[in-house]
């Protein structure tokens, strides 16, 4: 016996207990899918019947509590045809609700129809319900009125004012089969599974999916088992789409006994998973076959030569810098421990100089941040000075007023310095001026989203706020309890443009506010800031119930990043 038929006779050997754990898996899978599959269909039947039986007892309880109407016991057919449109109208899913005499001749219904128009003689439930004395269901009927399929409902009416008396009428509701195939899916919970209900007569009064077609037609005879089948059986046939399914049959009692609901769950979705990893177990079988034969071929020759290969060609990408490369050898043997020797070796050496590059980039980085930061800050102190240099020029002889502007200037310094000069939220400019008049009544309301802004942004709306919050604790709704100040601010994206921060300033409550008589350095440096700095418009009226300023500035930055003060 040659040396390749002998390895193929090994590897066929080694194979053996993977086919009969495939094979055993495959069988124990099938069986316990099975299983639970048919579980599945059986209480989904049983559900649906149950929600079944359930519609059955509503319609009862309402055919009761409209009974016992005085237009219906008098027999009244206009105040019944009102009642009873009002009625159905507060039950959607029933078409028609009618009161007949004990003959079948309508007295009155909810479509307003003349008396004895038409007649429910010759319905099998009028017979049933007369003959009970009570409640009966119907089956598949085309309605006479509706002219719509639909299932009857019918609850004797009794004369005068007892209940079991003499039955007076016949009081029915048509329910729409349509609506009824809709509610039954509802119990469903798979979406490949199909539903099926027939009444008395075999005819189907309710079908999901496909249900259009089914409506008011018998099972076909090659489907049996949906013909037949008894209460609680579950068998694997094919369904009325002719698929394969695992179908289960559920019998109501009571009023519906005669009804028979069947659940099909689709055999190849159920059990399409399983067919999958049977498939994807055979063809990794079958690899495994080849690629263990294979290695079996080639081991004798490769088993040295390709670690010395590996080991050459691993060094050879070391020595021209290619600390990436590895050995990839692994294992117990003298190979796969220097191999694995070697690769942690080179590993560590790789993350020391990836380390040291990372940290050469890390203080590149460092250095031209720093570089970025002193020339901003040069732009920012520069514009400062000059920001109190006019400050200092238009307060001359109001030392208090200055300090407070240079003061508020600081502290939307402050904000910026925490944030390393990137910007503010408006909130926070909004807390920082307006805090010093934070009173436990509250005066202040702030209303408006979270809106970032930038450094430019921060400085010319902190010089505005301020003029605005100082303004109104001098001489505005700050500078008495009563007073209140509402900020409330908005984003709007404009389509095709820069998105717009509108805020409005509002004071109420206060003094009675006049409008000066010239323009003041604060109204100036008011408008100048947000027109000149952010290209923005302000609008700022003196109305006797309170100041008003709103303000609408673009959030994009303009061409010039570099704040002038307004003169």
């Amino acid at each position: 016996m040659s040396l390749t038929t002998r390895i193929l006779l090994l590897v066929l050997l080694a194979l053996t207990p993977a086919l009969a754990i495939q094979g055993y898996n495959e069988v124990a899978l099938r069986t316990s899918r099975d299983a639970a599959v048919r579980a599945d269909a059986l209480a989904t039947v049983r559900g649906a019947a149950e929600d079944f039986a359930q519609l059955s007892e509503r319609m009862r309880q309402a055919l009761d509590l409209i009974s016992g109407d005085p237009s219906v016991r008098a027999h009244d057919p206009a105040a019944c045809a009102a009642y009873l449109k009002r009625s159905a109208a507060r039950l959607p899913h029933v078409i028609l609700i009618a009161l007949t005499d004990p003959a079948g001749a309508v007295i009155c219904d909810s479509a307003g129809s003349a008396p004895g128009s038409y007649s429910t003689g010759a319905r099998a439930y009028h017979h049933r319900a007369l003959e009970a004395g009570g409640f009966a269901v119907g089956g598949y009927a085309l309605g006479t009125v509706s002219n719509r399929p639909s299932i009857h409902f019918a609850r004797v009416v009794a004369g005068g004012d007892a209940t079991d008396g003499p039955a007076t009428g016949l009081l029915l509701a048509a329910v729409d089969l349509d609506w009824l195939s809709d509610h039954l899916e509802q119990t469903l919970h798979q979406a490949e599974t199909a539903i099926t209900v027939t009444d008395r007569d075999g005819l189907i009064i309710a079908r999901r999916p496909d249900g259009a077609d089914w409506i008011g037609k018998p099972i076909p005879p090659e489907r049996g088992v949906m013909r037949t089948a008894r209460d609680g059986e579950v068998r694997i046939d094919e369904g009325l789409d002719g698929r394969t399914r695992v179908i289960a049959t559920a019998m109501p009692e009571g009023p519906l006994a005669g009804v028979r609901l069947v659940v099909g769950r689709d055999s190849a979705a159920a059990f399409a998973d399983i067919d999958a990893a049977t498939r994807r177990g055979l063809v990794l079988i079958a690899l495994g076959a080849l690629l263990a034969l294979a290695a079996a071929l080639l081991a004798g020759r490769m088993f040295i030569r390709r670690p010395i290969d590996r080991l050459l060609r691993t060094a050879a990408a070391w020595q021209v810098g290619n600390l990436a490369a590895r050995t990839g050898l692994r294992g117990a043997t003298e190979f796969g421990r220097l191999g694995g020797k070697l690769d942690a070796m080179a590993s560590a050496l790789q993350s020391n100089t990836d380390a040291l590059h990372a940290e050469i980039r890390h203080g590149r980085a460092l250095q031209e941040q720093q570089v970025t930061m002193l020339h901003e800050l040069n732009h920012r102190v520069k514009n400062t000075l000059a920001t109190v240099q006019a400050l200092a020029r238009q307060s001359r002889g109001a030392e208090g007023v200055l300090e407070a502007r240079i003061l508020a200037l600081s502290k939307t310094h402050d904000l910026l310095t925490r944030e390393d000069w990137s910007g503010a939220s408006l909130r926070e400019v909004l807390e920082s001026e307006l805090s010093p008049y934070r009173t436990e009544g509250d005066q202040i309301a702030l209303d408006g989203p979270d809106v970032a802004l930038s450094p430019r942004h921060v400085l010319a709306l902190g010089m505005t706020i301020h003029e605005l919050t100082t303004n109104a604790g001098k001489y505005g709704a700050l500078s008495v309890p009563e007073g209140h100040v509402r900020v409330a601010w908005s984003l709007s994206a404009p389509e095709g443009g820069m998105p717009r921060l509108r805020l409005t300033w509002q004071e109420s409550g206060g003094p009675p506010v006049q409008p000066p008589a010239r323009a003041g350095f604060g109204t100036r440096l008011i408008s100048g800031g947000v027109r000149r700095e952010l290209d923005g418009l302000v609008d700022l009226a003196f109305e006797a119930g309170g100041l008003r300023c709103h303000l609408d500035v673009p959030l994009e930055p303009g061409p010039s990043t570099i704040l002038v003060p307004t003169q």
